[in-house]
């Protein structure tokens, strides 16, 4: 496997698990929250007639998808979700208690689980079902006391799951159709826990080809269009998850995402809370008290992990969550001079080193100050009284930029009887960067 390649399944097997495990947990993660009550938001397939009898979620989910295909395409199906997995907490006697403390530390009854995976394929571009079959176990921890002798245990029961994954494949037109559903078809549930416990949760699936390449739905080529238009999801979608440049690899993920989606690197670990921000959530558990933390301890490993990771963030980390601020017109022209990188848009050393009449903004290939001759062409400003200067040639007064560093060109109209007034008294019209053809040619 190359370098590549194995980088690219590496990135969607990332946003893979971070779709794994939304709503895993939710504030304030203590087992008596109201939001804790109802968890597993996403991705959750019941049993056969849960959703019919409100005892669970619908049985399944479907996608469908646009391939450029080989001769030779096969597609690998990797599908994974969580299985559930009851903790009940049981004294030395071997009873069933709500919660156990030995030595300062609490024990309670939760509901955990476990990662299931499987891998299905290769496989040609035919029509094919395969079964899943996920047993059910039964694991004991034993709890030790002061002593070492045994206080209690922790008994993790799963039931029995069984699911089947069908594929579909049909032209249409130079492209081929690939339908995947992934379905629950265990036995029906007498009730809402035991519905849950026969759930296929956080359910998604991730498809690799070779010999072949997926088209963005998002974003498909022209010629394309219509036959992404035809294309019907249920509970899902397939978005592109490699690296931008990247067709191999869709990720079918019951929570809408971008094509190329990427965990950020500001968040250092997963708080599962059904997306929501990690600096908002981070701050929330800083605000819990001990008594609130320990409860939250004894839920959950992943969420003594949190708790842990959220006492030890240092300040830096902390504002690092707080986000990048990014240009969102960093293609757009700059003006020369720039204001001097640590100087604040405020501090008056910017103004210092700004100076309008002087100072110029690269269009194309020139580079546009006071004196240059251009050619209005408005199409972003809102002021219907620009439009009647489209296609008029204008001279250059100023060059400007906002706050927001967005460069503005302070123009008068060549032929305007009023221009020398107007640049004498500084009423220029103002146009962007694209609104304008230099007619000059390129210079220093």
């Amino acid at each position: 496997m190359s370098t590549e390649l194995t980088r690219s399944r590496a990135r969607a097997r990332a946003v893979a698990d971070a779709v794994l495990y939304e709503g895993y947990l939710l504030y304030p993660y203590r087992a008596n929250s109201a939001k804790n009550q109802s968890r597993w938001q996403f991705g959750v397939l019941g049993p056969t007639g849960a959703a019919a009898t409100g005892l669970g979620e619908e049985a399944e989910l479907s996608a469908q998808c646009l391939i450029e295909a080989g001769e030779h395409a096969s597609i690998t199906l990797t599908v994974r979700f969580l299985h559930l997995q009851r903790r009940t907490v049981e004294d030395a006697g071997g009873d069933p208690v709500a919660e156990l403390v030995v030595d300062g530390r609490s024990w309670i009854s939760w509901d955990e689980a476990v990662e299931c995976e499987e891998r299905i394929g290769p496989l040609r571009l035919t029509d094919s079902t395969a079964r899943l079959s996920i047993p059910a176990g039964t694991d004991l921890e034993v709890i030790p006391g002061p002593d070492g002798s045994p206080a209690g245990r922790l008994v993790r029961s799963r039931v029995h799951l069984d699911g089947e994954v069908q594929v579909a494949v049909e032209p249409d037109g130079r492209w081929t159709r690939l339908s995947v559903t992934l379905r629950n078809i265990g036995a029906p549930a007498t009730d809402r826990e035991e519905a849950m416990a026969r759930s296929l949760i956080g359910a998604h699936v991730i498809a690799d080809i070779d010999d072949g390449s997926f088209v963005s739905l998002l974003e498909p080529p022209p010629d394309a269009e219509a036959a992404v238009a035809r294309c019907v999801q249920h509970r899902c979608f397939p978005v592109l998850a490699g690296p931008p440049g990247d067709h191999s690899i869709v990720l079918i993920s019951p929570i809408i995402l971008y094509d190329h989606p990427e965990i950020a690197e500001q968040s250092e670990g997963p708080l599962f809370d059904s997306t929501e921000i990690d600096e908002i959530l981070t701050l929330r558990v800083m605000t819990m008290t001990d008594q609130e933390k320990a409860e939250a301890r004894a839920t959950d490993q992943r969420a003594a992990q949190i708790i842990d990771r959220c006492d030890a963030m240092t300040p830096e980390a902390l504002q690092q969550l707080h986000g990048v601020l990014r240009d969102p017109h960093a293609e757009a022209a700059a003006l020369i001079p720039e204001v001097p990188d640590g100087v604040d848009w405020w501090d008056p050393l910017a103004d210092n080193a700004v100076r309008p009449e002087s100072d110029a903004v690269m269009v194309g290939a020139v580079k546009v100050r006071n004196g240059t001759r251009v050619r209005l062409h408005p199409s972003r400003r809102a002021d219907a009284h620009d439009l009647f200067y489209d296609g008029r040639v204008a001279r250059v007064v100023t060059v400007h930029a906002d706050v927001d560093g967005q460069a503005h060109v302070g123009v008068v109209i060549e032929d305007d009887p009023a221009a020398e007034l107007h640049e004498w008294y500084g009423r220029y019209l103002y146009f962007a960067p694209e609104e304008i053809e230099p007619l000059d040619s390129p210079r220093e």
